[in-house]
């Protein structure tokens, strides 16, 4: 395989609040994403998925840990070399128009400015204005001002905007948090387009649940870690490949945990609420697997579930659900 256009290995980012308050918004985070990948990447508020666009769009500095970005480690690179990075290999569309867009400027001035601002004023970036605002259908609103577009069609405006320094990376933060679904759909499509026509590696946070079906792989962010992945079911769309729309959703996807470089994992809290699973676990090696299975403990029951009292199933029992989960996921 080569070398991934995004690297994050230990990823730390504290924000100091206060002397004495601190946040620590990213925990020892291990990211790594193709070049020509797009991905999608959800997560609860305050879950550290924003600060992760913003650290690998150089908008802040990382705290600590390695994180490179088409082979330049951002926790080094000089204040200059850090605003060249941000106007010539990163393009960002977010969900508020009035950080996309500038009101007065007309779409191709629009498209036009990271350009003038990155030096290359001419008669070419006027040419490329109209060029990009083609690509993502817009040819015919070339001298309309933002108010007198539509919001799915100022997004587009913004997408434009982000590829006029033909970047290498494009960050999407929320790009369809102010759209209805048909329009969110389209911007989707859009993007998911120009991710194969450019081979432009693409991240999206969303707070959408269907995302999947827009994008290569979603990842999950919880307490500032990569907590879990969804991809796509290969196996099971090589069954039907001529109907894959006659597969439900849970057939067309697959929920992978995921093991960070010390090699933790996050069980999902549903299932340990189920499963009774308190804070020890043990590990038993199977010909084909690893079986996890809860400690048996006359407090799990009470502390997980918050039923005080609660009966622990019998430890046979355990296995056996236990047995169910693991053979589910083969």
């Amino acid at each position: 395989m080569s070398e991934p256009l995004i690297l994050c290995d230990n990823l730390v980012k504290i924000f100091k609040l206060l002397d004495d308050v601190e946040v620590l918004a990213l925990q020892g985070l291990d990211l790594s994403v193709q070049r020509g990948e797009m991905v999608g990447v959800v997560g609860a508020s305050g879950s550290g998925k924003s600060t992760l666009l913003n650290v690998l769009g150089g908008l802040v500095r990382p705290t600590a840990g390695k994180v490179i970005v088409h082979g330049q480690q951002l926790l080094k690179l000089s204040n200059r070399a850090l605003n060249r990075y941000r106007q010539d290999q990163v393009g960002f569309v977010w969900q508020q128009s009035t950080r996309n867009l500038i009101h007065y400027l007309s779409a191709v001035e629009n498209v036009e400015y990271p350009m003038i601002m990155a030096g290359h004023a001419s008669r070419r970036s006027r040419e490329r204005a109209r060029e990009l605002l083609d690509l993502v259908g817009l040819s015919e609103r070339l001298n309309h001002r933002p108010a007198m577009l539509s919001g799915g069609e100022q997004q587009r405006v913004a997408i434009a905007i982000a590829l006029a320094n033909e970047p290498t990376l494009l960050l999407a933060d929320e790009p369809t948090g102010e759209l209805d679904s048909v329009t969110s759909a389209r911007v989707y499509q859009l993007l998911k387009q120009l991710n194969r026509e450019l081979n432009l590696t693409t991240l999206i946070v969303s707070h959408d649940p269907g995302i999947a079906r827009h994008v290569d792989r979603v990842i999950a962010i919880r307490d500032g870690k990569l907590a879990g992945e969804t991809r796509r079911n290969r196996a099971a769309l090589a069954d039907l490949p001529e109907r894959p729309e006659e597969l439900s959703l849970e057939e067309h996807f697959e929920e992978l945990t995921v093991l960070d470089s010390a090699g933790r994992l996050q069980i999902p809290q549903p299932m340990r609420e189920e499963l009774k699973i308190g804070s020890r676990v043990t590990l038993e090696r199977l010909d084909d697997g690893v079986l996890i299975r809860p400690v048996v403990d006359d407090e799990t029951p009470a502390r997980v579930s918050g039923r005080p009292g609660a009966a622990a199933p019998a430890p046979e029992q355990r296995t056996s659900r236990w047995r169910s989960f693991w053979k589910r996921d083969q």
